[in-house]
């Protein structure tokens, strides 16, 4: 497994207790994502449960085995998680929603 103190994802969390992770309901099909795991918003829409609610917490959140806020779906997670990168506009944003320094890019 990863060693946490090499990648901050593992030890931080902030953007899947930020943002809903909405997607297509058919993509929870294609990735193989366990029904209790999504919760439907509208005919077309789905997201990971938790995440839908005003103080959002991925259920996903800390159930991997890398590091303390590993994620449990991590190989199945929705493109909307995927396109989160570490230190993009995203990630600190999150971050500072936390209270948490944004993370240095190396250039």
């Amino acid at each position: 497994m990863s060693d946490s103190g090499n990648l901050p994802c593992l030890t931080c969390g902030a953007c899947c207790k930020s943002y809903r992770v909405s997607f297509y309901w058919t993509e929870g099909l294609e990735r193989g994502l366990p029904d209790g795991l999504t919760e439907q918003l509208t005919p077309h829409l789905s997201c990971m449960r938790g995440t839908n609610a005003s103080r959002p917490y991925c259920i996903a959140l800390g159930k991997g085995d890398a590091g303390p806020m590993a994620c449990g779906v991590y190989a199945q997670r929705p493109q909307a998680c995927r396109e989160v990168e570490i230190g993009d506009e995203k990630c600190t944003r999150a971050r500072g929603l936390h209270g948490l320094p944004a993370i240095p890019v190396p250039a």
